[in-house]
């Protein structure tokens, strides 16, 4: 981060330019990625004091945080333009008045050994008034701007020595403008609105501080159109009385802050500003962080080629079943597999050293963390190929069925067939259904590989890193599975493999954490909405799951085998769906299909837009700040389109399929 003096912050924002700094004193540090009507400030964020006091003064190090506002800083690093103090309130305290900011006594005990000079006081007092002619500065242009500007100040506070129950957050309002009445009402009831698992949750107006704070008063008393909401957290993120940190309960409160206050920002902006955006993502600025592009950059380099399922599926299943075949599906195949091309241990050492900390914006921070600890798990599922930790390394990542999974499971096998439904149809070879994915290829303008490949267990797969789709040479198929199949494949699977090569950003090709769920889900929604999803297509998901539950609870290949024969699943396809499962060592990732077209379709049936999850290996679970990020420009809209979502035909609606699929919990 550069350093500035006074004089030049100040004319960046006379200047309206973006920008990053330091103060030249190291009092405060600023930030201004965009010019938005709100402001946050964390003056008592900071620690530090300069050494020629450190000998004079009489309160130690843990003394002097235990009154200072520790992750304060933190917990508005997401927003646009940030003021966060980097000096100890005991050097002077930026929420008292020039005239009293140096403390002689706080909190009943005495700070100095010795008295300081006129010169240590008169370096104080000047980064005191630096401060608040940058404030100045800044508020004054948001007010020429947008007529308007609100100051989210914010604070912690020690509840212990309290004798009585104390809210989570406190409002001081005593200061503010009644005019703004409707505003203080609406962050009070945001922040109420605030959970933290296992700590006590609630805000109030005037419980604990009453806003009183310089910051504030300065402020409203120079800008009459500027509401100042000084805001207490209660210290629940540490151990007020030992320095312990507790950062999941910061970064949650961090997370759950950027939100509040871009609703009540977004409020104040539509009722007391010039800013008349609907959007209150908006509020948010454009700027690209390097921070991000680094660690993306770096995940890329270290992951770009490391494609699992091209480890996991079986050299020789094609094989394996010929031999099953002949000995009457009495003998187990025995799997072969590539040998792995990866160190894991060297792998995980290199991805830990990606500095995500560094990432400012809290929910942007959260992804790339989750991305990375997903991909831990799936280096240890791939180093433990083959062997008896690969199936407790899936659970691990992808997790086993569960109750609600089985029940729709059992829903779907004791379905009727469906009456508009041939039992069978003619058969079409592999030639046909290569021909009839290159016009579907045409039709979406993607270019990307197709080639016969022994190795693919199921009928195609794509290999997403190589932009390639892989058919088994003698696989045969019915004109509905080769459409479903098209949906499937190409109108998800590739469509998002090429929404993700043209972002700059590479974590959607790399994927999301656990997005087999989304991306399948997404797969056959299309081939529901493009009237190619059948009863037998649902039973065999529905395999997938029981099959995936008994493999976890100690049933072998051939107990798996049996049971789907005793269903009446032909061999050729229980030997498919057994061996999808027993793959590696126990991969369950296949009953994430079923759990993952149930939580697709519901979401579709509310009426949510489908397209940012196109933008590439996306996870549902991110699906708001993916459209946080589309709606930022920090990334591009989706290029290309799934046809069946973008212009369904009628046959989808179909009321059969409906009353089918409302059954589904």
């Amino acid at each position: 981060m550069q350093t500035l003096s006074i004089k030049q912050i100040v004319k960046l924002i006379q200047n309206q330019e973006t920008f990053e700094a330091i103060a030249e004193d190291g009092s405060f540090q600023i930030k201004v990625h965009g010019y938005v009507p709100y402001i946050c400030t964390a003056i008592h964020d900071g620690h530090k004091l300069r050494s020629s006091l450190k000998d004079k003064i009489l309160i130690d190090e843990f003394g002097r945080w235990y009154e200072e506002d520790p992750y304060t800083g933190a917990f508005i690093t997401s927003m646009p333009i940030t003021l966060i103090g980097m000096d100890s309130r005991y050097e002077y305290d930026l929420n008292r008045g020039p005239e009293n900011c140096i403390y002689e006594e706080a909190w009943g005990n005495k700070v100095w050994k010795r008295t300081l000079t006129a010169k240590e006081r008169q370096i104080s007092l000047q980064k005191h008034a630096n401060y608040y002619k940058v404030t100045h500065a800044l508020v004054a242009k948001l007010e020429e701007l947008f007529d308007g500007c609100v100051v989210y100040d914010v604070h912690s506070y020690n509840w212990q020595r309290w004798d009585r129950k104390v809210p989570l957050f406190n409002i001081g309002s005593e200061k503010i403008d009644p005019k703004f009445q409707k505003v203080v009402e609406h962050w009070n009831t945001e922040l109420n609105g605030i959970h933290i698992k296992g700590v006590e949750s609630g805000s109030a107006i005037n419980d604990v501080f009453y806003g009183r704070g310089y910051n504030l008063e300065y402020i409203t008393k120079n800008f009459d159109k500027t509401l100042v909401l000084a805001t207490e957290v209660k210290k629940v993120y540490c151990d007020e009385s030992t320095g312990v940190e507790f950062p999941k309960i910061a970064k949650e409160l961090q997370h759950k802050l950027k939100k509040a206050i871009l609703n009540n920002a977004n409020l104040f902006s539509q009722d007391h500003t010039s800013w008349k955006h609907k959007n209150s993502i908006l509020l948010l600025d454009k700027h690209d962080d390097p921070a991000i592009l680094k660690v993306d950059r770096g995940l890329h380099r270290l992951l770009k080629n490391f494609e699992l399922l091209a480890f996991v599926n079986p050299m020789n299943s094609g094989a394996e079943y010929a031999k099953f075949e002949k000995s009457r599906f009495t003998v187990p195949p025995k799997f072969k597999y590539a040998p792995i091309q990866v160190n894991p241990f060297e792998l995980k050492q290199e991805i830990s050293r990606l500095r995500t900390q560094d990432i400012s914006d809290v929910s942007i921070r959260h992804m790339y963390e989750s991305v990375i600890n997903s991909y831990f798990d799936k280096i240890d599922l791939l180093g433990s190929l083959d062997s008896k930790k690969f199936l407790y390394n899936s659970l691990r990542y992808f997790g086993r069925p569960s109750k609600n999974d089985l029940t729709n499971a059992q829903y779907l096998l004791h379905l009727p067939a469906h009456p508009n439904e041939p039992k069978r149809g003619p058969s079409i070879g592999v030639e046909k259904a290569m021909d009839a994915f290159k016009e579907a290829l045409d039709r979406y303008e993607i270019k990307c590989k197709i080639e016969l490949n022994k190795k693919v267990i199921s009928q195609v797969m794509v290999l997403n890193s190589k932009k390639t789709i892989l058919f088994r040479p003698d696989a045969k198929f019915t004109r509905t599975q080769i459409n479903a199949l098209i949906e499937h494949e190409i109108g998800v699977h590739m469509v998002t493999t090429m929404n993700s090569d043209q972002e700059e950003l590479k974590i959607f090709s790399l994927g999301m954490p656990k997005n087999t769920m989304t991306q399948e889900g997404l797969a056959l929604l299309s081939e529901y909405m493009s009237g190619n999803l059948t009863i037998s297509r649902l039973r065999r998901l529905a395999h997938r799951v029981i099959v995936a539950d008994m493999m976890c609870s100690g049933a072998d290949f051939m107990d798996c085998f049996t049971y789907l024969r005793e269903q009446g699943v032909g061999p050729h396809d229980a030997y498919t769906v057994v061996t999808r499962i027993f793959r590696g060592g126990g991969f369950t990732k296949d009953f994430l299909y079923l759990r993952g077209f149930v939580k697709l379709y519901q979401f579709w049936d509310e009426d949510n837009d489908l397209t940012p999850l196109l933008v590439g290996k996306t996870s549902l679970e991110f699906y708001d700040t993916i459209k946080e990020m589309i709606d930022r420009k920090m990334i591009q809209k989706p290029r290309y389109k799934t046809l069946s979502y973008e212009n369904p035909p009628e046959v989808y609606e179909n009321e059969i399929y409906d009353y089918i699929l409302s059954g589904l919990k």
